[in-house]
Protein backbone atom coordinates (compact mmCIF):
# COMPACT_ATOMS: atom_id res chain seq x y z
CA UNK A 1 0.00 0.00 0.00
CA UNK A 2 1.12 3.35 -0.95
CA UNK A 3 2.37 5.70 1.76
CA UNK A 4 1.09 8.59 -0.22
CA UNK A 5 -2.18 8.82 1.39
CA UNK A 6 -5.20 10.78 -0.08
CA UNK A 7 -6.00 13.89 1.73
CA UNK A 8 -2.37 14.78 1.81
CA UNK A 9 -1.64 14.58 -1.60
CA UNK A 10 -1.53 17.92 -2.29
CA UNK A 11 0.49 19.14 0.62
CA UNK A 12 2.89 16.49 0.26
CA UNK A 13 3.39 16.64 -3.83
CA UNK A 14 2.53 13.33 -4.44
CA UNK A 15 0.15 12.72 -7.85
CA UNK A 16 -3.41 12.18 -7.75
CA UNK A 17 -4.18 9.04 -9.82
CA UNK A 18 -7.97 8.21 -11.16
CA UNK A 19 -9.94 5.74 -8.73
CA UNK A 20 -7.88 6.42 -5.34
CA UNK A 21 -10.47 6.54 -2.44
CA UNK A 22 -11.58 9.80 -1.09
CA UNK A 23 -11.44 9.64 2.96
CA UNK A 24 -14.33 10.58 4.35
CA UNK A 25 -16.31 9.26 7.35
CA UNK A 26 -18.81 7.46 7.05
CA UNK A 27 -17.43 5.60 3.86
CA UNK A 28 -19.65 7.11 1.13
CA UNK A 29 -21.75 4.43 -0.95
CA UNK A 30 -20.38 5.79 -4.06
CA UNK A 31 -17.50 8.27 -4.72
CA UNK A 32 -14.80 8.02 -7.90
CA UNK A 33 -12.17 10.14 -8.31
CA UNK A 34 -10.52 11.60 -11.52
CA UNK A 35 -6.76 13.37 -11.61
CA UNK A 36 -6.95 17.02 -10.99
CA UNK A 37 -7.86 19.22 -8.31
CA UNK A 38 -10.34 22.32 -8.06
CA UNK A 39 -8.67 25.30 -6.15
CA UNK A 40 -11.18 26.99 -3.56
CA UNK A 41 -9.31 30.50 -2.99
CA UNK A 42 -10.47 34.07 -1.24
CA UNK A 43 -11.99 34.28 -4.80
CA UNK A 44 -14.33 31.69 -4.43
CA UNK A 45 -17.72 32.12 -4.33
CA UNK A 46 -20.33 29.65 -2.43
CA UNK A 47 -23.76 29.96 -3.90
CA UNK A 48 -27.05 28.77 -2.59
CA UNK A 49 -30.66 28.35 -3.92
CA UNK A 50 -32.28 27.65 -0.57
CA UNK A 51 -33.83 29.74 1.91
CA UNK A 52 -30.94 31.08 4.38
CA UNK A 53 -33.22 31.18 6.99
CA UNK A 54 -33.38 27.24 7.05
CA UNK A 55 -30.13 26.63 5.55
CA UNK A 56 -27.72 28.95 6.88
CA UNK A 57 -25.66 26.89 9.18
CA UNK A 58 -24.70 24.85 6.05
CA UNK A 59 -23.16 27.50 4.60
CA UNK A 60 -21.63 28.90 7.82
CA UNK A 61 -20.41 25.38 8.07
CA UNK A 62 -18.36 25.45 5.19
CA UNK A 63 -17.21 29.08 5.26
CA UNK A 64 -15.84 28.65 8.92
CA UNK A 65 -14.10 25.90 7.99
CA UNK A 66 -11.85 27.54 5.64
CA UNK A 67 -11.56 30.67 7.49
CA UNK A 68 -10.52 28.55 10.92
CA UNK A 69 -8.48 25.82 9.53
CA UNK A 70 -6.66 27.35 6.54
CA UNK A 71 -7.12 30.88 7.31
CA UNK A 72 -9.18 31.96 4.06
CA UNK A 73 -11.54 34.06 5.02
CA UNK A 74 -14.19 36.32 3.63
CA UNK A 75 -14.97 34.01 1.43
CA UNK A 76 -18.05 35.51 -0.72
CA UNK A 77 -21.75 34.09 -0.56
CA UNK A 78 -24.50 34.55 -2.60
CA UNK A 79 -27.92 33.74 -3.58
CA UNK A 80 -28.28 31.77 -6.95
CA UNK A 81 -30.62 30.29 -9.17
CA UNK A 82 -28.22 28.38 -11.55
CA UNK A 83 -24.36 27.92 -10.68
CA UNK A 84 -21.91 30.33 -11.61
CA UNK A 85 -18.02 29.30 -13.15
CA UNK A 86 -15.52 28.38 -10.56
CA UNK A 87 -17.87 28.60 -7.49
CA UNK A 88 -19.12 26.29 -4.58
CA UNK A 89 -22.97 25.46 -5.76
CA UNK A 90 -25.33 24.18 -2.54
CA UNK A 91 -28.69 23.22 -4.48
CA UNK A 92 -31.58 21.93 -3.08
CA UNK A 93 -33.49 20.48 -5.54
CA UNK A 94 -36.71 18.58 -3.98
CA UNK A 95 -37.79 17.32 -7.33
CA UNK A 96 -34.70 15.08 -8.19
CA UNK A 97 -34.78 11.71 -6.66
CA UNK A 98 -32.38 11.65 -4.14
CA UNK A 99 -32.66 9.78 -1.24
CA UNK A 100 -33.59 11.07 2.02
CA UNK A 101 -30.77 12.44 3.84
CA UNK A 102 -28.49 11.64 0.88
CA UNK A 103 -26.30 14.05 -1.53
CA UNK A 104 -24.53 14.16 -4.94
CA UNK A 105 -21.51 15.68 -5.06
CA UNK A 106 -19.37 16.68 -7.62
CA UNK A 107 -16.02 18.20 -8.16
CA UNK A 108 -14.93 19.49 -11.25
CA UNK A 109 -13.23 21.94 -13.39
CA UNK A 110 -15.67 24.24 -13.57
CA UNK A 111 -16.22 24.34 -9.55
CA UNK A 112 -18.04 22.06 -6.73
CA UNK A 113 -21.68 21.30 -6.87
CA UNK A 114 -23.58 19.48 -4.15
CA UNK A 115 -27.22 18.36 -4.37
CA UNK A 116 -29.94 17.22 -2.78
CA UNK A 117 -33.68 16.71 -2.39
CA UNK A 118 -34.00 18.25 1.52
CA UNK A 119 -31.25 20.05 3.86
CA UNK A 120 -29.79 17.11 6.02
CA UNK A 121 -28.46 16.03 2.68
CA UNK A 122 -26.66 19.26 1.55
CA UNK A 123 -25.62 19.28 5.16
CA UNK A 124 -24.00 15.97 5.14
CA UNK A 125 -22.61 16.63 1.47
CA UNK A 126 -20.85 19.82 2.80
CA UNK A 127 -19.23 17.82 5.70
CA UNK A 128 -18.19 15.19 2.84
CA UNK A 129 -16.65 18.04 1.51
CA UNK A 130 -14.87 18.83 4.25
CA UNK A 131 -13.34 15.96 4.66
CA UNK A 132 -11.94 15.97 1.01
CA UNK A 133 -10.01 19.22 1.75
CA UNK A 134 -5.99 18.80 3.01
CA UNK A 135 -6.07 17.31 6.92
CA UNK A 136 -3.36 19.68 7.29
CA UNK A 137 -4.31 22.54 8.83
CA UNK A 138 -2.26 26.07 8.38
CA UNK A 139 -2.71 29.02 6.26
CA UNK A 140 -3.10 28.84 3.02
CA UNK A 141 -4.14 31.03 -0.52
CA UNK A 142 -5.09 27.89 -2.16
CA UNK A 143 -7.22 25.01 -0.70
CA UNK A 144 -7.13 21.79 -3.45
CA UNK A 145 -10.31 19.71 -3.60
CA UNK A 146 -9.66 16.19 -5.61
CA UNK A 147 -12.31 15.92 -8.91
CA UNK A 148 -13.99 13.58 -8.17
CA UNK A 149 -18.06 11.75 -8.13
CA UNK A 150 -19.94 11.13 -4.67
CA UNK A 151 -23.26 9.41 -4.49
CA UNK A 152 -23.92 8.84 -0.90
CA UNK A 153 -27.03 8.39 1.42
CA UNK A 154 -27.45 6.73 5.01
CA UNK A 155 -28.40 3.31 5.33
CA UNK A 156 -30.22 3.36 8.80
CA UNK A 157 -32.69 6.22 9.76
CA UNK A 158 -31.39 5.93 13.69
CA UNK A 159 -27.74 7.04 13.69
CA UNK A 160 -27.73 7.30 17.25
CA UNK A 161 -25.40 8.58 20.30
CA UNK A 162 -26.58 8.63 23.91
CA UNK A 163 -25.09 10.76 26.35
CA UNK A 164 -25.78 10.19 30.10
CA UNK A 165 -25.70 13.52 32.04
CA UNK A 166 -27.16 12.03 35.44
CA UNK A 167 -24.67 10.23 36.67
CA UNK A 168 -21.89 13.44 36.53
CA UNK A 169 -23.66 16.29 35.56
CA UNK A 170 -22.08 17.62 32.15
CA UNK A 171 -22.51 21.96 31.43
CA UNK A 172 -24.35 22.76 28.55
CA UNK A 173 -21.45 24.16 26.39
CA UNK A 174 -19.86 20.35 26.05
CA UNK A 175 -23.16 19.60 24.89
CA UNK A 176 -22.84 21.58 22.01
CA UNK A 177 -19.27 20.06 21.58
CA UNK A 178 -20.66 16.71 21.74
CA UNK A 179 -23.20 17.87 18.80
CA UNK A 180 -20.73 19.29 16.46
CA UNK A 181 -18.93 16.10 16.38
CA UNK A 182 -21.97 13.83 16.19
CA UNK A 183 -22.83 15.98 13.16
CA UNK A 184 -19.18 15.73 11.95
CA UNK A 185 -19.66 12.21 11.28
CA UNK A 186 -23.59 12.12 10.02
CA UNK A 187 -24.63 11.04 13.24
CA UNK A 188 -28.95 12.42 13.72
CA UNK A 189 -29.62 11.35 16.99
CA UNK A 190 -28.65 12.47 20.06
CA UNK A 191 -30.61 10.35 22.79
CA UNK A 192 -30.19 12.72 26.05
CA UNK A 193 -30.56 10.82 29.22
CA UNK A 194 -32.08 13.20 31.73
CA UNK A 195 -32.89 11.27 34.68
CA UNK A 196 -31.85 8.75 37.17
CA UNK A 197 -30.89 7.82 41.05
CA UNK A 198 -28.12 9.89 40.79
CA UNK A 199 -29.55 12.76 39.85
CA UNK A 200 -32.33 14.80 37.70
CA UNK A 201 -31.40 17.16 35.12
CA UNK A 202 -34.06 18.66 33.76
CA UNK A 203 -36.28 21.89 35.02
CA UNK A 204 -39.77 21.27 35.51
CA UNK A 205 -41.75 24.09 36.80
CA UNK A 206 -44.32 22.39 37.91
CA UNK A 207 -42.66 20.60 40.30
CA UNK A 208 -39.47 22.85 41.51
CA UNK A 209 -38.41 20.07 44.45
CA UNK A 210 -36.49 17.98 41.35
CA UNK A 211 -34.12 20.07 40.74
CA UNK A 212 -34.13 21.79 44.14
CA UNK A 213 -33.74 18.59 45.75
CA UNK A 214 -33.34 15.86 42.66
CA UNK A 215 -30.44 17.73 41.27
CA UNK A 216 -28.06 17.02 43.99
CA UNK A 217 -26.45 14.54 45.71
CA UNK A 218 -24.20 14.29 48.57
CA UNK A 219 -21.23 13.10 47.56
CA UNK A 220 -20.15 10.33 44.97
CA UNK A 221 -18.92 6.96 45.50
CA UNK A 222 -14.77 6.75 44.36
CA UNK A 223 -13.85 3.70 42.68
CA UNK A 224 -15.49 0.54 41.86
CA UNK A 225 -19.15 0.14 42.55
CA UNK A 226 -18.20 -3.80 42.90
CA UNK A 227 -15.89 -3.17 45.69
CA UNK A 228 -15.49 -0.08 46.77
CA UNK A 229 -17.23 1.74 50.20
CA UNK A 230 -15.44 4.82 49.70
CA UNK A 231 -16.98 7.94 49.20
CA UNK A 232 -15.48 11.61 48.03
CA UNK A 233 -17.44 13.64 50.71
CA UNK A 234 -17.98 16.29 47.55
CA UNK A 235 -21.30 17.69 46.95
CA UNK A 236 -22.46 16.85 42.70
CA UNK A 237 -25.11 18.98 41.18
CA UNK A 238 -26.19 20.24 37.90
CA UNK A 239 -29.45 20.95 35.54
CA UNK A 240 -30.48 22.39 32.71
CA UNK A 241 -33.39 25.14 32.78
CA UNK A 242 -35.80 24.99 29.70
CA UNK A 243 -34.46 27.76 28.54
CA UNK A 244 -30.86 25.84 28.43
CA UNK A 245 -33.17 22.57 26.75
CA UNK A 246 -34.35 24.90 24.08
CA UNK A 247 -31.21 26.29 23.23
CA UNK A 248 -29.38 22.21 23.15
CA UNK A 249 -32.49 21.47 20.95
CA UNK A 250 -32.18 24.00 18.22
CA UNK A 251 -28.78 23.81 18.17
CA UNK A 252 -29.07 20.08 17.26
CA UNK A 253 -31.79 20.50 14.94
CA UNK A 254 -29.66 23.17 13.47
CA UNK A 255 -26.58 20.42 12.55
CA UNK A 256 -29.97 18.06 11.70
CA UNK A 257 -29.41 15.96 14.91
CA UNK A 258 -32.88 15.01 16.48
CA UNK A 259 -32.42 14.90 20.40
CA UNK A 260 -34.16 11.88 21.98
CA UNK A 261 -34.79 12.82 25.88
CA UNK A 262 -35.07 10.07 28.26
CA UNK A 263 -37.35 10.37 31.73
CA UNK A 264 -36.56 6.97 33.29
CA UNK A 265 -39.74 5.09 35.15
CA UNK A 266 -41.03 3.54 37.03
CA UNK A 267 -37.15 2.49 38.31
CA UNK A 268 -34.12 4.30 38.27
CA UNK A 269 -35.80 6.79 39.74
CA UNK A 270 -34.36 7.57 43.49
CA UNK A 271 -33.56 11.29 42.56
CA UNK A 272 -37.46 12.29 42.26
CA UNK A 273 -38.25 9.87 44.95
CA UNK A 274 -36.41 11.90 46.93
CA UNK A 275 -37.89 15.06 46.05
CA UNK A 276 -41.40 13.84 46.48
CA UNK A 277 -41.32 11.03 48.73
CA UNK A 278 -45.10 10.32 48.14
CA UNK A 279 -44.25 8.71 44.57
CA UNK A 280 -42.85 5.33 45.70
CA UNK A 281 -44.17 2.58 47.48
CA UNK A 282 -43.09 3.41 51.41
CA UNK A 283 -43.61 7.18 51.40
CA UNK A 284 -39.72 7.08 52.25
CA UNK A 285 -37.77 8.92 53.26
CA UNK A 286 -35.53 8.51 50.17
CA UNK A 287 -32.33 10.23 48.67
CA UNK A 288 -30.20 10.55 45.94
CA UNK A 289 -28.39 7.75 45.07
CA UNK A 290 -24.56 8.35 45.58
CA UNK A 291 -23.60 4.94 44.36
CA UNK A 292 -24.08 3.27 41.39
CA UNK A 293 -26.04 0.66 40.74
CA UNK A 294 -29.91 -1.23 40.65
CA UNK A 295 -31.84 0.04 43.82
CA UNK A 296 -35.00 -1.37 45.36
CA UNK A 297 -37.06 1.71 45.77
CA UNK A 298 -38.99 2.99 42.32
CA UNK A 299 -42.37 4.64 41.77
CA UNK A 300 -45.32 2.75 42.93
CA UNK A 301 -47.87 1.72 40.06
CA UNK A 302 -50.25 1.23 42.66
CA UNK A 303 -51.01 5.07 43.27
CA UNK A 304 -52.57 7.20 40.74
CA UNK A 305 -51.10 10.19 41.81
CA UNK A 306 -47.86 8.42 40.08
CA UNK A 307 -49.55 8.65 36.40
CA UNK A 308 -50.61 12.09 37.00
CA UNK A 309 -47.25 13.37 38.46
CA UNK A 310 -45.44 11.43 35.42
CA UNK A 311 -48.36 12.62 33.03
CA UNK A 312 -47.26 16.55 34.31
CA UNK A 313 -43.64 16.10 33.63
CA UNK A 314 -43.94 14.92 30.28
CA UNK A 315 -46.34 17.73 29.14
CA UNK A 316 -43.72 20.27 30.04
CA UNK A 317 -41.11 17.86 28.50
CA UNK A 318 -43.29 17.41 25.15
CA UNK A 319 -43.24 21.31 25.20
CA UNK A 320 -39.11 21.16 25.12
CA UNK A 321 -38.59 18.29 22.41
CA UNK A 322 -40.07 18.08 19.22
CA UNK A 323 -38.66 14.68 18.61
CA UNK A 324 -40.90 11.90 17.80
CA UNK A 325 -40.34 9.38 20.27
CA UNK A 326 -39.81 9.81 23.82
CA UNK A 327 -37.85 7.67 25.91
CA UNK A 328 -38.92 6.54 29.05
CA UNK A 329 -35.84 3.86 30.24
CA UNK A 330 -38.00 1.13 31.46
CA UNK A 331 -34.94 -0.90 32.71
CA UNK A 332 -33.93 -2.20 35.57
CA UNK A 333 -37.22 -2.13 37.72
CA UNK A 334 -36.60 -4.19 40.92
CA UNK A 335 -40.19 -5.44 41.78
CA UNK A 336 -39.41 -6.41 45.54
CA UNK A 337 -41.59 -3.14 46.85
CA UNK A 338 -43.99 -4.05 43.95
CA UNK A 339 -44.65 -7.29 46.00
CA UNK A 340 -44.42 -5.89 49.28
CA UNK A 341 -47.34 -2.88 48.51
CA UNK A 342 -50.81 -3.26 48.75
CA UNK A 343 -51.42 -0.53 46.57
CA UNK A 344 -49.49 -2.44 43.78
CA UNK A 345 -51.06 -5.48 44.70
CA UNK A 346 -54.55 -4.24 44.76
CA UNK A 347 -53.61 -3.06 41.14
CA UNK A 348 -52.43 -6.44 39.72
CA UNK A 349 -56.12 -7.50 41.68
CA UNK A 350 -58.16 -5.13 39.78
CA UNK A 351 -56.68 -5.07 36.45
CA UNK A 352 -56.61 -8.73 35.77
CA UNK A 353 -52.73 -8.78 36.27
CA UNK A 354 -50.97 -12.10 36.78
CA UNK A 355 -47.86 -10.45 38.29
CA UNK A 356 -45.50 -7.89 38.76
CA UNK A 357 -43.89 -8.03 35.28
CA UNK A 358 -47.32 -7.47 33.80
CA UNK A 359 -47.70 -4.56 36.42
CA UNK A 360 -44.56 -3.07 34.31
CA UNK A 361 -46.45 -3.50 31.58
CA UNK A 362 -49.59 -1.90 32.43
CA UNK A 363 -47.24 1.19 33.47
CA UNK A 364 -45.46 1.21 30.21
CA UNK A 365 -49.07 1.06 28.50
CA UNK A 366 -49.80 3.76 30.31
CA UNK A 367 -47.88 6.26 29.62
CA UNK A 368 -47.71 4.99 26.15
CA UNK A 369 -51.34 6.31 25.70
CA UNK A 370 -50.51 9.27 26.87
CA UNK A 371 -47.54 10.07 24.41
CA UNK A 372 -49.38 8.73 21.56
CA UNK A 373 -52.35 10.81 22.76
CA UNK A 374 -50.23 13.98 21.80
CA UNK A 375 -48.74 12.41 18.76
CA UNK A 376 -45.63 10.99 20.03
CA UNK A 377 -44.24 7.50 19.69
CA UNK A 378 -42.53 5.78 23.44
CA UNK A 379 -39.63 3.79 23.23
CA UNK A 380 -37.86 2.14 26.13
CA UNK A 381 -34.97 -0.56 26.71
CA UNK A 382 -35.80 -3.96 25.84
CA UNK A 383 -36.68 -4.61 29.70
CA UNK A 384 -40.17 -3.28 28.22
CA UNK A 385 -41.16 -6.55 26.27
CA UNK A 386 -41.17 -8.19 29.63
CA UNK A 387 -45.11 -8.82 30.94
CA UNK A 388 -46.21 -7.72 27.37
CA UNK A 389 -45.26 -4.78 24.47
CA UNK A 390 -47.18 -1.88 24.46
CA UNK A 391 -48.87 -1.61 21.44
CA UNK A 392 -46.91 0.72 19.62
CA UNK A 393 -43.87 0.87 21.36
CA UNK A 394 -40.15 1.12 19.76
CA UNK A 395 -37.66 -1.35 21.49
CA UNK A 396 -34.02 0.00 22.20
CA UNK A 397 -31.94 -3.47 22.59
CA UNK A 398 -29.03 -3.85 25.02
CA UNK A 399 -29.00 -6.42 26.74
CA UNK A 400 -27.82 -8.45 23.96
CA UNK A 401 -29.94 -8.71 20.26
CA UNK A 402 -32.41 -11.16 21.64
CA UNK A 403 -34.63 -8.57 22.50
CA UNK A 404 -34.70 -6.54 19.46
CA UNK A 405 -34.73 -9.27 17.23
CA UNK A 406 -38.06 -10.50 19.68
CA UNK A 407 -39.54 -7.24 18.85
CA UNK A 408 -38.85 -6.56 15.40
CA UNK A 409 -40.79 -10.30 14.99
CA UNK A 410 -43.92 -8.55 16.50
CA UNK A 411 -43.09 -5.75 14.13
CA UNK A 412 -42.07 -3.31 16.13
CA UNK A 413 -39.17 -0.79 15.56
CA UNK A 414 -35.71 -1.39 17.10
CA UNK A 415 -32.69 0.72 17.99
CA UNK A 416 -30.20 -2.01 18.56
CA UNK A 417 -27.59 -1.06 21.30
CA UNK A 418 -26.41 -4.35 22.43
CA UNK A 419 -23.80 -3.56 25.40
CA UNK A 420 -21.50 -6.07 23.66
CA UNK A 421 -20.47 -3.82 20.72
CA UNK A 422 -22.18 -0.37 21.53
CA UNK A 423 -21.15 0.27 25.00
CA UNK A 424 -18.88 3.09 24.93
CA UNK A 425 -18.11 3.61 28.88
CA UNK A 426 -16.78 -0.29 28.21
CA UNK A 427 -12.83 -0.74 27.76
CA UNK A 428 -11.06 0.02 24.84
CA UNK A 429 -7.64 -1.63 25.98
CA UNK A 430 -6.16 -3.29 28.48
CA UNK A 431 -7.32 -2.43 31.92
CA UNK A 432 -4.18 -1.91 33.32
CA UNK A 433 -3.42 1.05 31.11
CA UNK A 434 -6.83 2.54 31.35
CA UNK A 435 -9.12 4.74 33.06
CA UNK A 436 -11.22 2.71 35.63
CA UNK A 437 -14.54 1.97 33.51
CA UNK A 438 -16.99 -0.34 34.25
CA UNK A 439 -15.88 -3.13 32.77
CA UNK A 440 -16.42 -4.83 29.45
CA UNK A 441 -13.71 -5.01 26.30
CA UNK A 442 -15.01 -3.16 23.57
CA UNK A 443 -12.21 -2.14 20.93
CA UNK A 444 -12.56 0.01 18.20
CA UNK A 445 -12.21 -2.98 15.37
CA UNK A 446 -15.04 -4.88 17.51
CA UNK A 447 -17.32 -2.03 16.60
CA UNK A 448 -16.61 -1.61 13.36
CA UNK A 449 -17.29 -4.85 12.39
CA UNK A 450 -20.86 -4.83 14.30
CA UNK A 451 -23.77 -5.76 11.82
CA UNK A 452 -27.08 -4.33 13.92
CA UNK A 453 -29.49 -6.77 11.34
CA UNK A 454 -29.23 -9.82 12.94
CA UNK A 455 -29.16 -13.05 10.64
CA UNK A 456 -32.13 -14.44 12.42
CA UNK A 457 -34.51 -11.90 11.07
CA UNK A 458 -36.33 -12.40 7.59
CA UNK A 459 -36.25 -9.70 4.77
CA UNK A 460 -39.14 -8.24 6.11
CA UNK A 461 -38.94 -8.25 9.72
CA UNK A 462 -35.07 -6.59 9.41
CA UNK A 463 -37.26 -3.44 7.87
CA UNK A 464 -38.30 -2.32 11.61
CA UNK A 465 -34.47 -2.00 12.75
CA UNK A 466 -34.22 2.01 12.79
CA UNK A 467 -30.58 1.47 13.18
CA UNK A 468 -27.87 1.33 16.01
CA UNK A 469 -26.71 3.85 18.56
CA UNK A 470 -23.84 3.96 21.08
CA UNK A 471 -24.58 4.21 24.89
CA UNK A 472 -22.56 6.49 27.02
CA UNK A 473 -22.94 5.69 30.89
CA UNK A 474 -21.10 8.16 33.07
CA UNK A 475 -20.33 6.45 36.47
CA UNK A 476 -16.80 6.36 35.91
CA UNK A 477 -16.33 9.83 33.89
CA UNK A 478 -16.05 12.23 35.90
CA UNK A 479 -15.32 15.02 33.10
CA UNK A 480 -16.21 16.15 29.45
CA UNK A 481 -12.52 15.42 28.50
CA UNK A 482 -13.01 12.06 29.73
CA UNK A 483 -16.38 11.14 27.59
CA UNK A 484 -14.39 12.22 24.90
CA UNK A 485 -11.74 9.92 25.25
CA UNK A 486 -14.25 7.31 25.72
CA UNK A 487 -16.39 7.97 22.88
CA UNK A 488 -13.60 9.07 20.11
CA UNK A 489 -12.61 7.78 17.99
CA UNK A 490 -15.26 4.64 18.54
CA UNK A 491 -18.26 6.26 17.22
CA UNK A 492 -16.38 7.15 14.23
CA UNK A 493 -16.47 3.39 13.76
CA UNK A 494 -19.80 3.31 14.43
CA UNK A 495 -20.63 6.15 12.09
CA UNK A 496 -19.76 3.81 9.75
CA UNK A 497 -21.65 0.83 10.68
CA UNK A 498 -25.09 2.97 10.52
CA UNK A 499 -24.46 4.81 7.66
CA UNK A 500 -21.81 2.96 4.87
CA UNK A 501 -23.12 -0.10 3.15
CA UNK A 502 -22.21 -3.38 4.92
CA UNK A 503 -20.32 -4.78 2.07
CA UNK A 504 -17.98 -1.75 1.49
CA UNK A 505 -16.55 -2.07 4.92
CA UNK A 506 -13.41 -2.66 5.08
CA UNK A 507 -11.20 -2.48 8.85
CA UNK A 508 -7.77 -1.90 7.83
CA UNK A 509 -9.07 0.95 5.20
CA UNK A 510 -11.02 2.80 7.32
CA UNK A 511 -8.12 3.20 10.09
CA UNK A 512 -6.26 5.33 7.00
CA UNK A 513 -8.71 7.15 6.93
CA UNK A 514 -9.32 7.51 10.22
CA UNK A 515 -6.04 8.50 10.77
CA UNK A 516 -6.35 11.70 8.94
CA UNK A 517 -9.54 12.43 10.27
CA UNK A 518 -7.81 12.64 13.66
CA UNK A 519 -5.65 15.42 12.30
CA UNK A 520 -9.45 17.19 12.81
CA UNK A 521 -9.99 15.70 15.97
CA UNK A 522 -6.63 17.84 17.04
CA UNK A 523 -7.28 21.03 15.50
CA UNK A 524 -10.86 20.88 17.15
CA UNK A 525 -9.22 20.22 20.63
CA UNK A 526 -11.04 16.47 20.60
CA UNK A 527 -9.14 14.18 23.70
CA UNK A 528 -9.40 10.95 21.69
CA UNK A 529 -7.87 8.10 22.24
CA UNK A 530 -4.80 7.64 20.51
CA UNK A 531 -4.79 4.06 21.97
CA UNK A 532 -7.42 2.88 19.82
CA UNK A 533 -4.67 2.76 16.95
CA UNK A 534 -2.47 0.78 19.28
CA UNK A 535 -4.58 -2.57 19.88
CA UNK A 536 -4.05 -5.43 17.47
CA UNK A 537 -5.98 -6.13 13.72
CA UNK A 538 -7.50 -9.14 14.02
Amino acid sequence: MSLCVFPLLSVLGCKVNAGDPLNIIPKPVSAKTFEGFFNITAGTIIEYNFDIEKGGLIIETLATHLSDYYKLENVAQQAASRQSKKSVFLKLNESKKIEKEGYRLEVSKNGVLIEASDMNGLFYGVQSLIQMMPAESGAREIVEVPFAVVQDYPRFAWRGLHLDVCRHFMPKEFVFKYLDFMAMHKMNTFHFHLTEDQGWRIEIKKYPLLTEVGSKRKETLIGSARTSKEYDGIPHEGFYTQDDIREIVKYAADRFITVVPEIEMPGHALAALASYPELGCTGGPYEVATRWGIFHDVMCAGKESTFEFLENVMTEVLELFPSEYIHVGGDECPKTKWKECPLCQQRIADEGLKDEHELQSYFIQRMEKFLNSKGRILIGWDEILEGGLAPNAAVMSWRGEAGGIEAAKQNHNVVMSPGTHCYLDHYQADPKTQPLAIGGFTPLEKIYAYEPVPDSLTTEEAKYIMGAQGNVWTEYMKTSDHVEYMVYPRAAALSEVVWSPKADRNYTEFLDRLKLLTKRYDFYNLNYAKVAFEQPVE
